[in-house]
């Protein structure tokens, strides 16, 4: 248990890391994705290889963050300076092992929107779009969603879809030509762990994060959430990962001080 105060972010951050294996590749933003990526290649896999959207290939630990994909510490001693169309070149290849996404909204089969918040033609907010991650999410072997949890976010049907995840069901990724086994592997929130059901690829909890009930949950979806048998609780960030991920980003520019 840790003896050390931490925040949602920070409790979202390191849950996060610790999904990241060893010796595999991770596809990431900016934000949080990148401090989950830098705190795991520094406490329990150091042959991480980051690579992010805009370019950046395999850098070391950078003295700052990056605040953008573009930002120059994400070409920190990198093993190269590549482009957007080669790192997604890199996808459609099949080494996109792991890779992070965000989403303003995402829905019951983990289909997400970043686009437009109301009809298409006549939004209420225009969203900045999908960027990379649409290859990402078609094409990357375990996409790990981070995103705030509440009933705007969590709902029924996206608006506008994005980013495919699981499509209407079983079978919809194939049928869409998408590679069998790619998809949406891992929700994190600031209230718990979601992963997708194997048989009807509908969103299921594996976790909450400690002091969070089975009801907030619920509350904070629109769509009834699949709850197993057992579920269990996420540990506590321990003082050393604390630690650590508050040396990445000690101006808080993510953890926001």
């Amino acid at each position: 248990m840790s003896k050390v105060k931490y925040t949602q972010t920070e409790m979202m951050i390191v849950a996060a890391s610790r999904l990241l294996e060893d010796g595999k590749t991770v596809f990431t933003g900016t934000g949080m994705p990148i401090l989950a990526a830098l705190l795991a290649k520094k406490t329990h896999a150091p042959r991480l290889a980051i690579i992010y959207e805009a370019g950046g290939m395999c850098p070391e630990i950078p003295p700052t963050i990056p605040i953008s994909v573009g930002d120059s510490m994400t070409t920190y001693k990198a093993i190269m300076a590549a482009s957007m169309d080669y790192v997604m070149n890199f996808i459609q290849a099949g080494y996109g092992e792991y890779a992070f996404l965000g989403a303003a909204q995402i829905d019951i089969y983990g289909n997400i929107n970043t686009t437009v918040i109301g009809p298409y033609d006549k939004p209420k907010v225009r969203l900045p779009g999908s960027g990379g991650a649409n290859d990402f999410g078609s094409l990357c072997w375990r996409i790990i969603v981070l995103m705030r949890q509440d009933k705007q976010r969590f709902v029924e049907r996206v608006d506008f879809v994005t980013t495919p995840g699981y499509l209407s069901g079983p079978g919809a990724r194939e049928k869409a030509g998408l590679p069998r086994g790619t998809g949406p592997w891992r929700v994190i929130t600031q209230l718990g762990i979601y992963g997708f059901d194997d048989q009807d690829k509908r969103m299921t909890l594996l976790s909450v994060h400690p002091g969070v009930s089975i009801e907030d949950v619920q509350n904070n979806s629109s769509f009834p959430i699949k709850i197993p048998k057992k579920v269990e609780v996420t540990p506590e960030p321990t003082d050393e990962e604390l630690k650590v991920l508050r040396s990445l980003d000690p101006y808080g520019v993510v953890l926001r001080k």
